[in-house]
């Protein structure tokens, strides 16, 4: 399998690689954590093209992502009814057959629970302020039953009563009939384009209502160091120290629907749509690597989450501690043991305390990350500085485990471990102002496809990097050991590196 990762990377010049006394990496991954505060329009661009490549996993996780595109590229009535709408609106064809792949997967009569219907997924009121009919009628089920009534007489008396139920049908949905719903969409976008004043917002008030768009919008264009107000200017110039009233109402919309992200969502649903049109084999052969290896039947329906889609079955070879013994100085590493320094503290629990040793180890990739996580939150929360917060390193509970003690935990993620790439970070102790931080430099390196997490349990946050940015961490690994082998990304000082790995015809993927 390729791995497929723009990497931009910077050195920092000698006496601004952080604060004295802990560990701070020269290369670094520009615009993370605190660097979210001096984004050029060179760097935001960079950045928006990551994000939208990271939304591959969202969309082809999903078992309907092929026989989705087929659906929607290869339905005649489909298409001639995004030309049309197109042609009427001005919208692009391929933005309207975007969001009608991402919505339903090209399903005239899809229904989601929280009651949007059709092909375009259409919230009742909004489909009436579209010019949608949506009628409704009330109709009574009649349904008899025998009751007792008192009698003077030995023998039951009984009479027969009568109850009519009142319940709703629908008796016109104009949401789902294609020749309908896709129009008046088309035009409900144009029209959102121009009240907001660009397409991109436009696509966000599609998901996220006009009222939520005008609010953020609002909130955009009175930030700081933000020059034109864009749905990627929004979502990439915030962070818990910088524009926080910003950054605080996109924490309450992605807790909500993850509505900020649907804007690069749906342009890398335009990306995957072309591919599939272009060459269907490369298009499947894609979607194949987002199927997990862990399912009950060999392959999990739909990838949890992007490390069950990262670690393959092969990845799994540390099956005792007798293995990570041999292994030591080949493909694992001793973690570092420098809380103060590094920013991070070992609180592992191996089965035996003679074994701890070997409990302490991991790949240099995944030291690496661990320590670039560290180094990320800490410089964030001094600049945030919440009041009568001390920093505390970060809590490592797990590293490497072999496979007989992950099995006995029985945990969900427990078997990852024998792979020596992941780990685990403990919050529970976390005061609360560097819990958001370390949360909100994981969802950052995350986005942009470096690295994936999930929760594991109620306290405990299971992390793993990508395979394309292993050596981009093993190098950190390498600074932190004192002897950096850093020659494929070494830079004069303060110069960035922007260099495209990208797979023939197919855009970065993670």
């Amino acid at each position: 399998m390729r791995f497929a990762l723009l990497f931009l990377l910077s050195l920092a010049p000698a006496g601004q690689a952080g604060s004295p006394g802990y560990f701070a990496p020269a290369h670094r991954v520009s615009g993370i954590g605190v660097g979210r505060d001096d984004i050029s329009e060179e760097l935001l661009a960079v950045r928006t093209d990551l994000m939208i490549q990271s939304q591959t996993f969202a969309i082809l996780r999903d078992p309907q992502a092929v026989p989705g595109a087929r659906r929607i590229t290869g339905n005649l009535k489909l298409q001639a009814l995004f030309r049309t709408a197109s042609q009427r609106s001005g919208m692009p064809a391929s933005l309207i057959e975007a969001i009608a792949y991402l919505e339903s997967w090209g399903e005239a009569r899809a229904e989601s629970p929280s009651g949007p219907r059709g092909v375009m997924q259409i919230s009742e009121a909004t489909a009436r302020s579209m010019g949608l009919k949506v009628v409704h009628a009330t109709r009574h089920r009649t349904t008899r039953e025998k009751v007792l009534v008192a009698s003077r007489r030995r023998k039951p008396k009984y009479r027969t009563v009568t109850h009519k139920t009142p319940y709703v049908v629908t008796v016109r949905d104009d949401r789902l009939s294609p020749d309908r719903a896709i129009p008046a969409a088309a035009s409900y976008l144009a029209g959102m384009e121009q009240k907001f004043g660009g397409r991109d917002w436009a696509i966000f008030a599609y998901h996220c209502g006009q009222g939520c768009v005008a609010e953020m919008l609002d909130l955009t264009r009175r930030a700081r160091g933000i020059p034109h107000a864009t749905v990627p200017r929004m979502f990439f110039s915030c962070s818990p120290a910088w524009n926080r009233e910003l950054y605080q109402a996109i924490q309450q919309q992605m807790l909500r629907d993850y509505s900020p992200t649907y804007y690069f969502r749906v342009k890398r649903a335009e990306q995957l749509l072309a591919l599939y049109r272009r060459d269907a084999a490369a298009f499947i052969s894609l979607a194949q690597e987002y199927r997990s290896e862990f399912g009950l039947n060999g392959f999990s329906p739909r990838a949890p989450h992007r490390l069950s889609v990262w670690l393959k079955r092969d990845d799994m070879i540390f099956h005792s501690c007798e293995e990570i013994r041999a292994d030591l100085g080949k493909r694992l590493v001793k973690a570092f043991e420098r809380p103060d320094y590094f920013g991070y503290a070992l609180k592992l629990s191996p089965d035996a305390p003679a074994n701890l040793e070997f409990f302490s180890e991991a790949s240099p990739a995944a030291i690496g990350t661990l320590a670039y996580i560290a180094f990320e939150t800490r410089r964030l929360h001094e600049e945030l500085n919440p009041q009568g917060e001390k920093f505390q390193p970060l809590e490592v509970t797990a590293l490497v485990e072999p496979e007989d003690y992950a099995r006995s935990l029985g945990r969900r993620e427990a078997l990852s471990h024998c792979s020596g790439q992941v780990f685990d970070i403990g919050y529970a102790g976390l005061p609360p102002g560097e819990l958001e931080c370390l949360r909100f430099v994981l969802n950052d390196l995350g986005w942009e496809g470096y690295l994936g997490f999930v929760e594991e349990g109620m306290e405990n946050l299971h992390i793993g990097c990508s395979p394309g940015s292993r050596d981009f961490f093993t190098t950190v690994f390498q600074e932190a050991l004192g002897n950096p082998d850093s020659g494929r990304y070494r830079a004069a000082p303060g110069a960035m590196i922007a260099s495209r790995l990208l797979a023939s015809g197919v855009p970065a993927r993670w």
